[in-house]
């Protein structure tokens, strides 16, 4: 079969769910294009198991930025999902909504349907959360919200002491009624295993006998009657195909594939894309630009106390974490290793919490380059705190470098571009140094490693940030919803502008970024985002 109601493009957090909710009814044909492979792999069932797949190129594209002038010309690296499940089978699993500021704010830049009130009901509805529901909280949900406090690292026990000796309240909810202060994150796990977008929406589906998953299927254009989409080429087994949407092509290839997608179909800036021999089908300024992400500061110490780092680090550690793990899908292997974490407010004044907390019973600093050693950490205990700033004002951009559909594209994240995120990041480090001169945590710090006690001044603290900086893999907005087609690629309804039968429903779709990870938000886009699919299904 090669002509069905709905094509899907990427298998990720946002294609998943979107696969499940447009084929459920039975009523249409669905197929979904993911350029990777089955998520079928143990270690992307571990949940500690993603430092496996931080590096492994059979289920992650491993982009890498242009050198970023704001980061001393460093190259980013920008781990990305290549995989059914996509990036929701390699990340750290912390489920974060953000706060209903966020979402208020989408609806005012003229996004009518995203405000806080208006997406509640659709986070409630994806959710399967261990608490069960209340009236912030869903429950019955295809994806489970693991409470993991009760199973975390003993020094989570000290960070909390610190958090409230900062000022900071002990918060046993990120996603409930206020987002502000410290706590333990809930993750993305069922029975201690990763609960992927794969595992919880796609698998059910399989059983739904209209839905059609290709993998090791690389769209790489979208074809066009005129301004309506209506199939798309993808090249499978060494071999060039082309498949027919009856009603919509359905672009869900995340926040770096879809505007690619999108500019190697025709689709973008019509200048560049005339310039690399792509014929414009619509000329859409805004595709690839307003890339928005987040950039975090680690800061590594040596404890007097034992941290994971004792418990992983000998075999017999290894060992017991494994039968742990065997025998009770319990332990450190059955977690992420940001435990800990936190939003508070780095000055006096603001409405709302501008910076994010990670807490990490764990280090690696003296791992092989090109690895995340999870389970080899350091030969001492040691554990990081890291901090970020939600709202950078910072704007990058993402352009083809050719009009080959297998080379990746250009990635500039623009970094600290902008006085605000400058002064945002020196505020987010100071508080690391206040948070660690803390009694509870002072009293089993040994030593700060990095960036160490020789660096004091704020601009030695800032020359650090850009040596050591790095994203936090939340990268968003490169197709924006908004109401202006010249600045934005999206109406609220997801449809690109100026064109017909065609959708980008993903992180790229964000109008602005979360103060947060952006795994939770972009399983409601894609739920909300269904919805209004199926609306025009109902009534064409």
């Amino acid at each position: 079969m090669t002509e069905f109601d709905f094509i899907i493009v990427g298998a990720g957090s946002a294609g998943c769910v979107l696969a499940h909710r447009l084929s459920e009814s039975g009523e249409h044909s669905v197929l979904l294009l993911e350029a990777g492979g089955s998520d079928k792999r143990v270690w992307l069932r571990v949940p500690i198991g993603y430092g496996k797949s931080f590096y492994n190129p059979q289920v992650n594209w491993m982009y890498r930025s242009a050198p970023e002038p704001g980061l001393a010309g460093r190259e980013a690296y920008w781990p990305r999902g290549k995989v059914l499940g996509g990036s929701s089978s390699i990340n750290a699993m912390v489920f974060v909504r953000g706060q209903p500021s966020d979402f208020d704010e989408w609806a005012a830049a003229g996004n009518a349907g995203w405000s806080w009130d208006d997406v509640l009901p659709w986070f409630k509805k994806l959710e399967d959360n261990a608490q069960g529901a209340d009236a912030w909280r869903g429950a019955g949900g295809p994806m489970r919200i693991s409470d993991v406090s009760g199973q975390v690292h003993p020094l989570c026990k000290v960070y909390l002491q610190a958090g409230a000796q900062a000022g900071l309240p002990h918060n046993p909810d990120f996603n409930g009624a206020s987002q502000e202060g410290v706590g333990i994150y809930q993750i993305t796990t069922k029975d201690g295993l990763r609960a992927s977008a794969s595992s919880a929406y796609l698998r059910p589906a399989a059983r739904h006998a209209k839905l059609s998953v290709q993998t090791d299927a690389h769209a790489t254009r979208i074809v066009f009657d005129g301004l309506r989409a209506t199939g798309v080429v993808y090249q499978q087994g060494g071999e060039v195909r082309l498949a027919r949407a009856r009603r919509e092509v359905i672009v869900a290839a995340g926040a770096v594939n879809s505007p690619q997608l999108l500019q190697l179909s025709g689709v973008g800036p019509a200048a560049e894309l005339k310039a690399l021999g792509v014929e414009v089908v619509c000329d859409s300024p805004a595709v690839g630009r307003n890339l928005q992400d987040h950039l975090c500061i680690d800061h590594l110490y040596r404890s007097r106390l034992p941290s994971l780092n004792n418990q992983l680090g000998p075999w017999h550690g290894k060992l017991w974490a494994g039968l742990q793990y065997a025998l009770m899908r319990r332990g450190p292997l059955a977690l992420s290793v940001n435990q800990g974490g936190g939003f508070f407010r780095s000055r006096p004044g603001l409405a709302r919490p501008n910076m994010q907390l990670y807490f990490s019973p764990l280090s690696y600093l003296k791992a092989t380059p090109g690895k995340r050693a999870l389970m080899a950490p350091d030969p001492y205990p040691g554990f990081l705190l890291s901090a970020q700033p939600c709202k950078p004002s910072s704007r990058g951009q993402l352009r083809l470098r050719s009009n080959d559909p297998m080379a990746p594209p250009l990635i500039e994240p623009n970094s600290l571009a902008t006085a605000h995120d400058v002064q945002e990041m020196i505020e987010a480090t100071l508080f690391l140094r206040r948070l660690a001169a803390t009694p509870a945590f002072s009293g089993i710090i040994e030593q700060e490693l990095v960036p160490g006690a020789q660096v004091q001044s704020q601009e030695q603290l800032m020359e650090d940030i850009r040596r050591r900086a790095s994203t936090v893999f939340h990268p968003v907005s490169t197709c924006r919803m908004g109401p202006d087609p010249a600045t934005a690629v999206l109406n609220h309804r997801l449809q690109v502008h100026g064109l017909a039968g065609l959708r980008v429903i993903d992180a790229s779709a964000f109008p602005s970024l979360t103060s947060g990870n952006t795994n939770a938000p972009t399983l409601m886009l894609a739920e909300k985002g269904a919805d209004e699919v199926l609306r025009d299904a109902r009534h064409p």
